[in-house]
């Protein structure tokens, strides 16, 4: 176990000042505003940057050190950051990365997240004014998605979360409260069901909640990758011939792969034909409604029961802020309500107040997501934000377009919102489709663009899931350009 007098610190003298704020405001507040300055820099000239570059071992040096026993100076600490992390990261916030469904955040964002840090509330509960901020959000959620008065929401970590809370509700609806306390049973016998698209944390989520991924009817989908919902209807009777107990449909608005989006308005009318509950992963796509020109491609998200998506992605707040929207808020009290005596509430002062996230989600203590995306819709307001998808999935068509136009690329699957699926094929159309990983892999190591790869029917494809507001045709060209120049050299004779 680890011992401050064994490691050579000294015992504090309890009459020492303990508090950890510093003696010299002042030289705090020039150091801050380098600090800031830093990141604004940092900011202002990302395309000047690569997407990413590895961090070599000096850098990875620095955070294999023994524990700290005595401080360092704030500066000191800042320059391992400026100089070895700061150069290194993901690359999620550069224009031309374009890999995995990552939004890149913005400067309003950035600085409503030192508000919070600075305020550092717990939004667990209790009678204060960043509680009713993230009310304001709910009752904005219901606003965008055109949900009853009655629907309540949840900020969580993201949507992975969210789909395994939309799994809670779903069994407690279907089970009734005391499935909490007794447990599954084996005449529970519960079945879902989602596309063979489902992002993966939809069967992690049945794993977790001890209903078991096996219970997860994959259901094959149609030629635009989406749902097929004769063959969902057929596996609903198939189950319920055996006696299962069929509780819960989820539907994708905007499948990871390549974006797809369900039938959502046919997907409801299973769900109310076979008394099931209706979950949307609108991780990727469902704030697209925000776009006049894509809203008509979510039509029937508003009559879902559940829904989970990410400010963090589309609505480019930093990291993290996912959300759950559910159209009866006291189905989340009766999923996660409990008493508790150090929880008492009280008629007024701070242990009052007559909404406490406690009660709505399974976290007690919550950070202030609500306050940065917030910020982000007052500062930007959502037209702004709608007109940026757009702008995505303009690009996305494009270079669909330009992929199809070129004789050694082959576009892969339809682009439904911003994702595109293509792969090299080569001159002569007969490339191996492993050439694509070492595509991948060259264009990471050069830093200009940054796709990812994921594999439909069983072959390695290139995707390109264009989500940044920063994001330009400059790097849609970039993109098509360096692929073609690394490919072409896989293209020659091998010695």
């Amino acid at each position: 176990m680890f011992s401050l007098q064994e490691a050579g610190g000294a015992a504090i003298d309890r009459h020492e000042r303990t508090s950890l704020d510093p003696d010299d405001w002042q030289a705090l507040r020039k150091q801050g505003h380098r600090m800031l300055d830093d990141m604004f820099d940092h900011l202002q000239t990302l395309a000047t940057k690569p997407v990413w570059q590895h961090a070599p071992s000096s850098a990875r040096a620095k955070f294999d050190v023994p524990l700290p026993i005595e401080g360092s100076d704030l500066a000191d600490v800042h320059a391992i950051f400026r100089d070895h992390i700061l150069p290194y990261g993901s690359g999620n916030i550069h224009p031309g990365f374009m890999g995995w469904v990552q939004g890149g955040g913005t400067v309003t964002g950035m600085l409503a997240e030192m508000l919070t840090g600075g305020l550092n509330a717990n939004l667990g509960g209790r009678d204060h004014m960043p509680i009713e901020v993230e009310r304001q959000i709910i009752r904005w959620t219901r606003e965008i998605f055109s949900f009853p008065e009655t629907a309540g929401g949840i900020f969580l970590t993201g949507a992975s979360q969210a789909n395994f809370v939309a799994v809670q509700i779903a069994r407690c609806r279907k089970l009734g409260r005391d499935v909490r306390a007794t447990g599954l049973t084996d005449e529970s016998r519960l079945v879902a069901y989602a596309s063979s698209e489902v992002h993966g944390c939809v069967p992690r989520a049945f794993e977790m909640s001890g209903i078991g991924s096996d219970q997860l009817r994959r259901i094959a989908v149609n030629e635009l990758g989406q749902i097929d919902i004769d063959a969902l209807e057929q596996a609903i009777l198939r189950d319920r011939q055996e006696g299962l107990v069929p509780f819960l449909v989820i539907g994708s608005a905007g499948t990871v792969n390549t974006g797809a989006v369900d039938d959502l308005t046919g997907l409801r009318h299973i769900a109310d034909s076979y008394d099931l509950h209706f979950h949307v992963d609108g991780a990727l796509g469902a704030l697209g409604v925000l776009s006049p020109d894509l809203a008509h491609l979510f039509a029937g998200i508003g009559s879902c029961d559940s829904l989970a998506f990410d400010f963090h992605k589309w609505g480019q707040v930093p990291y993290d802020a996912g959300f759950l929207l559910v159209r009866d808020s006291e189905w989340q009290r009766q999923t996660f309500a409990s008493d508790a005596a150090y929880l008492s509430r009280a008629a007024s002062g701070l242990a009052g107040g007559d909404w406490w996230p406690c009660d709505y989600g399974p976290d007690l203590s919550r950070g202030f997501r609500a306050l940065k995306t917030w910020f982000t819709l007052k500062t930007y307001g959502v037209k702004a934000l709608g007109d940026a998808m757009s702008a995505n999935c303009l690009l996305a068509r494009e270079l669909a377009r330009r992929i199809e136009r070129e004789p050694a690329l082959k576009l892969l699957a339809p682009v439904a919102l911003n994702i595109v699926c293509f792969a090299y094929v080569g001159a002569s159309g007969t490339m191996p489709a492993s050439v694509n990983s070492h595509i991948v892999e060259r264009l990471h190591a050069e830093g200009c663009v940054a796709p990812s790869l994921t594999h439909l029917d069983g072959q390695p494809a290139i995707r390109a899931a264009i989500v940044n507001h920063r994001t330009r045709q400059t790097d849609m060209d970039a993109l098509v350009r360096s692929v073609l120049t690394i490919g072409s050299q896989q293209d020659l004779p091998q010695c």
